[in-house]
This record gives C-alpha cells, sequence and structure tokens, in this order.
C-alpha cells in the first residue's frame, strides 16, 4: 500500500508540482490550502507524513501544528518554510516538528528528507522484539532457564546442577561483585556451614568450561561477571 502524504500549503502551483512529484515516487498524496482544511483533513485520517507550510490562511502553521500533536505524537511533520522565519523554525521543532525545509527548495532534497522521516517513522513504531524472561544473556553468554541449555557465542556447554545454579546466578547479575559468603549464601542456601573455598573450587569448574574472559576475580573481595577490557 502506498505511503499518504498530506500536503498543507496555500501556493496552489507549490502544492501541485509537489503532488506530482510525490505520486510519481509511488506515494499517495492529498492537498490542503489552508490551515483548518489541513487540519479537517489530518484528521479523516490515515496520512503516513504531512508536509506543513507554516504561512496558512486561516490557521497558521504552528496553530495546525500545535493541534497535530494535542492527538497525535507520532505522524511526523516536515514544515515548509521562508528564509526569514527562524523563529517560526525553532518554535515549529519545539511544537513537535520533525524536520523543516527552506523555500525555494530542490525537490531531490525534499524527497530525501521524506525518505528519511518514513525510515526513521518506520523504525519507532516497528514492534521491539522482547527476551523472554527465561532466558538471559550477556557477553556471548546464554543460559534458558527453562531447558538449562547454556551456550557462548554459539558452543553448547554441559554444566553440572551447582555449576549452573553459580553461572546463572552471576549472569543475573553482571558488572556486580560478591563476595564469596554472598555467593555461598545465594547459590549453596543459609544452611550451608562448609567452607568458603568451595566457591573458588566451583569458579574454576565453571572458567574452565565457559573460557576465559568472563568471570573475574576481585582480589580480596570475590567474584564478578563482566566483559573483559578490549
Amino acid at each position: 500500500m502506498a505511503e499518504r502524504i498530506l500536503i498543507v500549503e496555500d501556493e496552489e502551483n507549490i502544492a501541485r508540482v509537489l503532488q506530482l512529484e510525490l505520486e510519481f515516487e509511488g506515494y499517495e498524496a492529498g492537498v490542503a490550502h489552508a490551515g483548518d482544511e489541513g487540519l479537517i483533513k489530518f484528521r479523516g485520517g490515515g496520512w503516513d507524513l504531512v508536509l506543513l507550510d507554516l504561512m496558512l490562511p486561516g490557521l497558521s502553521g504552528l496553530d495546525v501544528l500545535r493541534r497535530i500533536r494535542a492527538s497525535d505524537k507520532a505522524v511526523p511533520v516536515i514544515l515548509l518554510t521562508a528564509k526569514n522565519e527562524v523563529e517560526d523554525k525553532v518554535a515549529g521543532l519545539d511544537l513537535g516538528a520533525n524536520d523543516y525545509v527552506t523555500k525555494p527548495f530542490e525537490i531531490e532534497e525534499l524527497l530525501a528528507r521524506i525518505r528519511a522521516t518514513l525510515r526513521v517513522a518506520k523504525a519507532l513504531a516497528a514492534p521491539k522484539e522482547e527476551t523472554p524472561e527465561h532466558i538471559h544473556s550477556f557477553a556471548g553468554l546464554t543460559m534458558n532457564e527453562e531447558t538449562r541449555d547454556v551456550t557462548r557465542d554459539g558452543r553448547s556447554i554441559d554444566l553440572t546442577p551447582r555449576e549452573y545454579d553459580l553461572l546463572l546466578y552471576l549472569l543475573k547479575h553482571p558488572n556486580r561483585v560478591f563476595e564469596r559468603e554472598q555467593l555461598l549464601d545465594a547459590v549453596w542456601g543459609f544452611d550451608y556451614y562448609g567452607d568458603t573455598n568451595v566457591v573458588d573450587v566451583y569458579v574454576r569448574y565453571v572458567r574452565k568450561k565457559i573460557g576465559e574472559g568472563l568471570i573475574h576475580t576481585v582480589r580480596g573481595v570475590g567474584y564478578v561477571l563482566k566483559e573483559a577490557p578490549k
């Protein structure tokens, strides 16, 4: 489906040229020659971008922009301005315009700005892929709590249950330094009365399996999961 662009421009010759150029580029273009007419057409819905002249009869371009933004924060708006309208350009950007083009303009520049603005709008509107809560990843290391699969840079890693619990705890808290006693309580439990050296032993086991450069020793304190400095 063609993207729909609303042109709000009181100079009929300019509006007609813009409409023809946009339609030649494959867009569907609508035209309004006054601010109130443009606002009515905009409220009809379905526009992907608005080209909005600032100097309009009736409602000014800034008034139209203000009312557009009151109901729609997302639709891209490119202002068409005169060279001496610096304050209006600033006001328009502050009101939420995405860009502006100064008259007289080259049609190729305007088309390029339209394409760029639409790309950004699409990227912002695209649904974000969220990592499921049971999957934890950091610096190439991934652990799946549902399947208990562990990989680093795509390589499968086989861990014992205790090694898995230790690594998972560190992975859930990257860049945080833990004392041996904290790891002992979190992984082995508060009722464990063994020596804290067991933490050192299991850290060595895990390091050997996942490779170096992730679990770092903080001398005199404990351990931290972080990326090695490059």
